[in-house]
């Protein structure tokens, strides 16, 4: 027996893809998977086959074309075909958070491509069938072209594609915001945004906070749940810091901040939890500025924080990063309210890009 892959387009009516397996079944064509992609010419059905020795690809073809196959494409596979494609691209996947360098080979993987070539130009094709070229856009600009000259690339394997373009980018941006903090003390962190796989370490943390910490991050609960925890390490709408300590000359890591800004409409609402041993040592103002151009680059127009009467250290934070205008109070809670203001750097030999920092700040 031999291992092929054939791709047809078949009627999508029912009955058809009967009609098609039947017409394998009578040469003694065994179907391992197959997978259906919707296109407008029809359902284009993707097999892996096991086949007898004895039969041809011109065999193959007849038998499809027998089957009111049209359009078909047979070549020999090998067993790493047998490998669903979910699977597949979840391994490549995990390769690229690894590795997001690797994206041209991943690309030529998945699609068993001929040439994958980065392009200045940006762009991408409609998805459609019937295409030898692929072209995909890339979020950091430009766009990659993808040449294969047979088969035709489908519109699943181009959301497919994207999807990995997609997730390699956002690989390379968290990563391009890992920063060394430097303390006036001369203690060293890394900032870095949170993700979900922060969980135990940022839990660990609280854990580690005073009961009075905790009741001033979160206005009277000692604690989150972690379902709570889980929607602050990764908001639908804003960022969430993490100061991290350790890490390095084999000392364990330890997260021993965290900050979160939650988008509200015009506003970015900004909220801190330091550990005692890492607090008046400036690391909440360094977290808060890093909010600030993050809510700038948002469109957001102010920064607004909720607190308790008596956070101090909440007060002297922002009070740093920017000027206040007058506090709103109602019983023991307040609510503070950063103005931030886009300044323009320029630049004669181009156009003037904008950033933002909070007013009152040089």
């Amino acid at each position: 027996m031999a291992l092929w892959r054939i791709r047809a387009t078949v009627d999508d009516r029912p009955g058809y893809l009967a009609v098609l397996t039947a017409s394998l079944a009578l040469r003694g064509v065994n179907i391992l998977t197959v997978q259906v992609h919707t296109t407008e010419a029809g359902a284009l059905d993707d097999f892996l086959v096991d086949a007898p020795e004895r039969l041809t690809a011109a065999d193959l073809v007849t038998a499809v074309e027998r089957g009111r196959g049209r359009d078909c494409w047979v070549a020999r596979s090998e067993a790493r075909g047998l490998v669903d494609q979910p699977t597949r691209a979840l391994g490549l996947a995990s390769r690229l958070v690894r590795d997001p360098d690797a994206l041209g080979e991943v690309l030529r993987t998945l699609l068993g491509a001929d040439t994958v070539t980065w392009r200045p130009a940006p762009g991408q094709d409609r998805p459609r069938a019937g295409a030898e070229t692929m072209r995909l856009a890339d979020p950091a600009g430009g766009s990659y072209e993808v040449l294969r000259a047979a088969p035709m690339f489908t519109p699943a394997e181009y959301a497919r594609a994207q999807a990995l373009v997609d997730l390699a980018a956002n690989v390379e941006r968290r990563a391009s915001e890992q920063v060394t903090l430097v303390l006036p003390d001369g203690a060293e962190l890394t900032v870095r945004p949170a993700t979900g796989d922060d969980l135990p370490a940022v839990a660990a943390m609280h854990s580690r906070c005073s009961a009075e910490s905790r009741r001033h991050r979160y206005l009277g609960a000692t604690e989150p749940t972690p379902q709570r925890l889980r929607r602050l390490l990764e908001p639908a709408r804003g960022i969430t810091l993490l100061a991290v300590a350790g890490g390095v000359d084999g000392t364990p890591e330890r997260v021993v901040a965290m900050a979160n800004l939650v988008g509200e409409g015009v506003a970015g609402a900004v909220s801190l939890l330091v550990e005692e041993d890492w607090q008046r040592r400036g690391l909440g103002g360094a977290l808060a500025r890093r909010l600030v151009a993050y809510a700038g680059r948002s469109g957001h127009a102010v920064l607004v924080a909720h607190a308790y009467a008596d956070n101090l250290g909440l007060l002297r934070v922002l009070h740093r990063v920017g000027r206040l205008e007058p506090v709103d109070t109602d019983g023991d809670l307040m609510t503070v309210t950063v103005p931030l203001v886009a300044v323009t750097d320029q630049d004669p030999s181009g156009p003037a890009p904008m950033r933002c920092r909070a007013a009152g700040t040089a």
